[in-house]
């Protein structure tokens, strides 16, 4: 067992405060501008405004330009002169691989079984996206999105298509004006999160860890869930694999979700911080009338409607907990 440091702990306690007052407005388009000099170089440093996106969050108007720094699309180094020859360079790569696509794309017609079933998924999964707006309005281009997530799905050996990825990209789709933003975008955000939503790489990782975390810090629900609620931590898969998506109420609420996660701040792996917090919403229910497996998992998937920031308080508030106490290491390493 080891204690995290102190000023871990100073950090933790800072950026759990805001819940405690009220919140101050997100960061406006003026607010950014004055992070920036007449060059366009940062004038304030990264650390201090992840903070503050962190405990304030974004206003619509900012993210777009906001989220290109925190994926790594632009280099937080950057000027205003370099971030245009940056623009310039994907779009141009964007273009380059669509070109590479049509030339291979009979090649993987005939050759590859798995890239007609993809493609079939992704068409089918599409399809199903409802597209326009209470009032009518078409919200996505479902072609734009279907090219996107097949040159996703043949370019990023890492990441193989899944179910519920053209829900992700949709919301990338709906940030950003052009294509090839949508795209790198989606790649540098799963880069960015270290894949934790990828099946075959990250889910795993998290459902594991998450167990380990419930175990460490609430033994009596984790008693429960190893006998009676067995297996139930890991039908909560889709959480991580659409990195909450379903469980809030607006499409702004998703974004204030991931915006922190690409923070990095608190902590490293704060989507398992925030499955925990969800978890105890049902906690008190599961003990009570004393849940198995499938029940745990229906009143899991009732979580929806929810409001980001109450949640990121409350998973803040977990992680300031957590540095409390002598964690095992193999939680230090996951989250720090």
């Amino acid at each position: 067992m080891t204690t995290l440091s102190p000023e871990n702990s100073v950090s933790a306690r800072q950026s759990a405060s805001f819940i405690l007052v009220k919140r101050r407005p997100p960061i406006d388009k003026t607010e950014w501008d004055s992070f920036f000099d007449e060059n366009g170089h940062l004038a304030k440093s990264r650390d201090f405004i992840c903070v503050n996106i962190l405990e304030r969050g974004l206003h619509p108007f900012v993210r777009t330009e906001a989220w290109k720094f925190l994926t790594g699309y632009f280099s937080w180094q950057s000027s205003q002169d370099e971030r245009l020859t940056v623009d310039s360079m994907r779009r141009k790569n964007y273009k380059a691989l669509c070109q590479m696509y049509e030339k291979i794309q009979p090649l993987l017609e005939n050759l590859h079984r798995n890239f007609i079933e993809t493609r079939n998924n992704i068409t089918h999964d599409i399809q199903k996206l409802y597209d326009k707006d209470p009032l009518g309005n078409v919200l996505i281009d479902k072609k734009r999105l279907e090219k996107i997530l097949l040159l996703s799905y043949v370019c990023n050996t890492q990441a193989e298509y899944q179910q519920g990825f053209h829900e992700m990209v949709m919301l990338f789709q709906l940030m950003v004006e052009h294509d090839h933003e949508t795209f790198w975008l989606f790649q540098f955000f799963l880069q960015k999160t270290e894949h934790s939503c990828v099946l075959n790489i990250g889910v795993g990782k998290n459902l594991d860890m998450l167990s380990t975390l419930i175990t460490f810090l609430d033994p009596v629900f984790a008693e429960h869930l190893k006998g009676k609620g067995a297996g139930a931590v890991q039908s909560l898969f889709p959480w991580f694999c659409l990195c909450f998506q379903r469980a809030f109420k607006s499409f702004d609420d998703v974004w204030r979700l991931w915006e922190v996660l690409l923070t990095g701040k608190p902590c490293r792996n704060f989507q398992v911080l925030v499955a925990y917090s969800m978890l105890q919403m049902v906690r008190e229910q599961v003990l009570q009338e004393s849940m198995g497996g499938d029940d745990i998992l229906l009143a899991c998937n009732k979580l929806i409607d929810l409001d980001a920031d109450e949640l990121i308080s409350a998973a803040c508030m977990v992680y300031a907990e957590l540095i409390q106490k002598d964690v095992p290491q193999t939680l230090k390493d996951f989250f720090l």
